[in-house]
This record gives structure tokens, sequence and C-alpha cells, in this order.
């Protein structure tokens, strides 16, 4: 890993301070994309004992996290709780397949509801599903099924899913390395869905009586909506050209007959790309106006620059970043160092990220 610029703070800590419900609006960080560099924050590592962490959610003073091999990381108080979820058909962690996106319910401190993305075999071919689940305080238990046979890939599965300001159910799916599926509306490969909490298509859904909300889209691994309800789609290209997209219900992102700028009838152009370049954005969340987004190629923490039309990096450790979250003053991040992808460390970890200036 490479060695953090001079002065940022670095401190391993035993306990964590509670932290509340993530907040709508923030004020210290709201303006976050000014000139900020690593020596503007403090850093504390919360914990090095992850293995693959893909979702970070918070519910009261607890930290939740997925760990693609089929367990949630419960820290509490600096406690640390694993749990194996209970699962009627068994996770399959494979490259990168495996238990990938969560869901917590906003009454989730006392109702323990929450809905899980993972992948599984079936008759020798992977699919993925989205699952209900509760915690009794004891164990993580599925209780219902919503989708299943999403297609699944040992790489390409998406898996973010995430409550919109709607009260619905959105879920990303990966275009599966098969070309026909992300244009195809019979597919659920290559698009983002979208679903009431019980897995039914909302009756306002662009494709009548579907769960696809949008399509085109080839490994989509962020959802984050804006203050004013707007969907944005980060999504990973064909070695470059990764994308944020602007999500509108019905529309068609053309994967993969275009990419980046380029453009076709019918089909929307990417929002904003990384040209040749590549930033592999995964988790992405909004700080009041500021979008940041989690980058794994680019190995940083990224904010959106409206001067220059492109994401300027704010934080980096040398990790993989996979997801990103912001509670009041702070942020959290989670690595994905043991990636297929990676070569480098092998050490996940949950970080915490404080503005010193």
């Amino acid at each position: 890993m490479k060695a953090l610029l001079m002065g940022l703070s670095i401190s391993f800590c035993a306990a964590m301070a509670p932290v509340s419900e993530r907040l709508a609006e923030q004020k210290s960080l709201k303006e976050v994309i000014k000139p900020v560099i690593n020596n503007d924050w403090k850093m504390e590592v919360i914990t090095n004992e992850l293995n693959y962490p893909w979702n970070i959610e918070v519910a009261g003073d607890q930290l939740i996290v997925t760990e693609a091999a089929g367990n949630i990381v419960m820290l509490q108080q600096g406690k640390l709780q694993r749990y194996a979820v209970k699962t009627s058909d068994p996770v399959v962690n494979e490259g990168g397949a495996g238990l990938l996106g969560m869901a917590l319910a906003r009454d989730f401190t006392t109702s323990g509801v929450a809905w899980l993305y993972h992948t599984y075999r079936s008759d020798s071919a992977l699919f993925n599903k989205v699952i209900k689940v509760h915690f009794d305080g004891k164990q993580w238990q599925e209780t219902d099924v919503l989708v299943s046979r999403i297609p699944g890939h040992r790489l390409y599965n998406g898996g973010r899913i995430a409550i919109g300001p709607d009260g619905n159910l959105y879920v990303t799916t990966g275009w599966t390395e098969t070309e026909e599926r992300p244009q195809d509306l019979q597919s659920l490969a290559g698009k983002v869905l979208r679903m009431t909490l019980d897995g039914k298509p909302p009756g306002n859904n662009p494709v009548g009586g579907s769960l696809i909300y949008s399509w085109g889209h080839r490994n989509p691994q962020g959802l984050a909506w804006n203050p004013r309800g707007e969907l944005f789609v980060t999504e990973h290209g064909q070695l470059t050209h990764d994308e944020i997209n602007l999500v509108t219900p019905g529309s068609n992102y053309g994967w993969p007959v275009i990419q980046g700028d380029e453009e076709h009838a019918g089909m929307k152009k990417a929002w904003l790309n990384s040209g040749k370049h590549t930033w592999a954005p995964s988790g992405a969340t909004y700080v009041g106006e500021e979008l940041l987004v989690a980058t794994l190629g680019a190995k940083g923490l990224y904010a959106y620059d409206r001067d220059n039309r492109n994401l300027k990096q704010i934080f980096s450790s040398g990790d993989r970043l996979r997801d990103v979250t912001a509670v009041n003053d702070d942020i959290y991040v989670i690595t994905t160092n043991r990636s297929p992808r990676a070569a480098g460390p092998s050490v996940d970890r949950l970080i915490k990220l404080t503005l010193v200036r």
C-alpha cells in the first residue's frame, strides 16, 4: 500500500463513538468539493478485520457491513460481531460474486428488517436474487425472496440496492458479459430495477408490469440521490470510459452500443465519463449538494468538480474503496483490497474520515 501523504493523521481505534442516522444535509462537509486534500483529513481505522466488504450502512449507533462470503459485520461502540446470513440458497462467493448490496428499513433499529442482494447457483449457472431478511439480535435470517434468477456472472453482477426517496427499492444488475442482455427488456441483466418493498413492480414503472426502470447499463455499482431527488448511478466501463449517469425512468444508457461521449438515437450518453482513464467507481453518496464516489481502480474518494466537469480526488490511502457513507461531520469508507482485480494489500478495513481544517 502506498505511503500516506505527510500530515495525514492515522490512529487505530479500539472503540468508536456512537453515530446517528445519516443526514440529508451536512453542514461542514457540504462544500467538500472546495480544495480538500489528504492533509485535511484525520483518518481512523475502525477495523482492519474485514473480508471483502461490499456495502456499508448506518443504523443508530451501529455500522453494518456486508461481506462477499455471506456475512454481515456489525460494529457498535468498538465491538465487532460477525454473523453468517441464513439464506434459502447458499451464497456463492466467487470472484466478484457473493453477498453484495444491502438496504436497511428506515425503522431497522426497532424492526430488524433489511434487504440483501446475493449470488447463488442454480442448474450449474450463476444467478442473483433480492431477499428480505430479519435480524433478531442473535442472527440474520432470510424471510422472503423478492426477485430471483437475475442473471449472474463471476465478475459482472451490479449489486447495489437502496431505498429511494419515493420509498421504493432500487437495484442495479450487471450485463454478465452477454451483449444482448442490457438492451433486452425481457432480461433483468444490465438494468436498474425499481420495486416495492415486497418485490412488486410499482404501477408507474416505465415498462408496464416490469421491474425495469432503466436499461443499457454495463456494471452499475452505485446509487445516489441528490437533495432534489435526482438519481445518479455509477458504472464500470470496458477498461476505460467509466460512467456516472443521471438516470430517468424509461431511459436507455446505451451499453454495449455506445459508451462515454458516443451518441445514438434513442440512447442517452453518459452524464460524466472517465474518457481514456479509469475510475472503476463503486458506492456513491450525496453530502448536501456534493456527490462523493468511492473508486476501486483510481484508489480514492472523489467528489464531483463542477468547474471542470470531472471527478476530483479528495482522499487516498492507497486502498481500493468500495463504498462510502456520510454521518454528521464524518465520512466512512470500506475497502476491497482482496478483489480478484487487485494485486495489492490483502487487508480490508473500515476507515473513518474527519475534516480537521
